[in-house]
C-alpha cells in the first residue's frame, strides 16, 4: 500500500514539475509585457502600458511581424497546394518505385536541407535576383517543407475509398471535381494539419530568412527578435516581451481557429 502511495507521490510531483517547466514561461510572457520593470524572473507586475507604447514606438518592430506574415502565408499556401496534389497523384497514381520515392524524398529533406544547403541556396537566389525577396524566401522556406507535408497527407488520401471516385466519374464528374468534392473534404483534417504545421515551421523559421533577407525593413520578426538589444548590447526587456507577446498571436489564432472549424482529427470521415 506504501508503495502504491510513494508511486502516486512521485508521478504528481513529476507532472508538477513538468507542468511548471511549461506555464512558467507563458506567466512571464504574460505578466512581463505590462511590467514597469520587466526581468527574466516571474513575479507580479507592476502594471504600466509604456512598454506596449515603446514596442509600437519601434521603427521594425510592427513591420518585421508584417514581413512573417507575407512570408507565412505564401509559404503555408504553396506547401499545402503542393502536398495536396502530389500526394492524390502519389495516392492515385501506380508509378514504378513510389513508396522508395518518398522515402527518398523524406530523407534528402532531413539531410540535405538545413545548414548543409545553405551555400548552394545563397549562391541560387543571388544568381536569380531573390536576395531580399520575400516572396522567392518563401518559396526556398516551401520547397523544405514540401517532402515532408506530402509523407504525412498522402495517408490520408489513402484513407479516401476509390469506389466513391469512380462513382462520382460514372456521373461524369471531371478529375478536379472529383478531387475537390470527394477527396478533399474527406482529407479535410489532414489537410487542415498540414496547414497548421506548415505556417508554425515557416513562423519560426531563423536560418533561412536570416541567410536571404539581409535588409532589416524586410526582415521578419524571428530574425529581428535577436537584434532587439539596448546601446549595451543587453537584451531589450522594454521591447522584447510585449514582440514576443504579439509574435506568439497569430500561430495561436490559427490553430483555434482550424481546430474549431476542421479539427484535427487522424482519420477520414468515410468508410468503404
Amino acid at each position: 500500500m506504501s508503495g502504491l502511495v510513494l508511486r502516486r507521490i512521485g508521478y504528481t510531483v513529476f507532472m508538477a514539475v513538468v507542468l511548471a517547466f511549461f506555464a512558467i514561461p507563458m506567466l512571464w510572457l504574460a505578466s512581463a509585457p505590462f511590467d514597469s520593470r520587466p526581468g527574466l524572473g516571474l513575479r507580479w507586475p507592476d502594471w504600466t502600458l509604456d512598454n506596449v507604447r515603446a514596442t509600437f514606438e519601434h521603427p521594425y518592430a510592427l513591420g518585421s511581424l508584417v514581413n512573417s506574415l507575407i512570408l507565412c502565408v505564401v509559404a503555408t499556401a504553396v506547401t499545402t497546394l503542393c502536398a495536396t496534389l502530389a500526394a492524390y497523384a502519389l495516392s492515385r497514381v501506380r508509378i514504378p518505385g513510389r513508396d522508395v520515392l518518398l522515402y527518398v524524398l523524406l530523407l534528402l529533406s532531413s539531410v540535405v536541407t538545413g545548414t548543409a544547403a545553405m551555400v548552394p541556396i545563397f549562391v541560387m537566389m543571388k544568381q536569380l535576383g531573390l536576395i531580399n525577396s520575400h516572396y522567392g524566401t518563401a518559396l526556398v522556406i516551401a520547397a523544405g517543407m514540401l517532402p515532408a507535408a506530402i509523407f504525412i497527407l498522402k495517408d490520408f488520401v489513402d484513407a479516401v475509398p476509390r469506389s466513391y471516385e469512380e462513382s462520382a466519374r460514372v456521373f461524369g464528374a471531371s478529375p478536379g471535381q472529383v478531387l475537390r468534392h470527394v477527396v478533399l473534404p474527406v482529407a479535410r483534417p489532414g489537410i487542415a494539419t498540414i496547414l497548421v504545421w506548415s505556417f508554425v515551421q515557416a513562423w519560426g523559421n531563423f536560418l533561412l530568412p536570416f541567410l536571404l533577407l539581409r535588409d532589416v525593413e524586410t526582415q521578419p520578426g524571428a530574425v529581428l527578435l535577436q537584434t532587439l538589444r539596448d546601446e549595451g548590447g543587453t537584451a531589450n526587456l522594454t521591447v522584447i516581451p510585449v514582440f514576443s507577446l504579439l509574435y506568439s498571436i497569430p500561430v495561436v489564432a490559427l490553430y483555434l481557429f482550424v481546430s474549431k472549424r476542421y479539427g484535427f482529427r487522424f482519420h477520414g470521415g468515410i468508410k468503404a
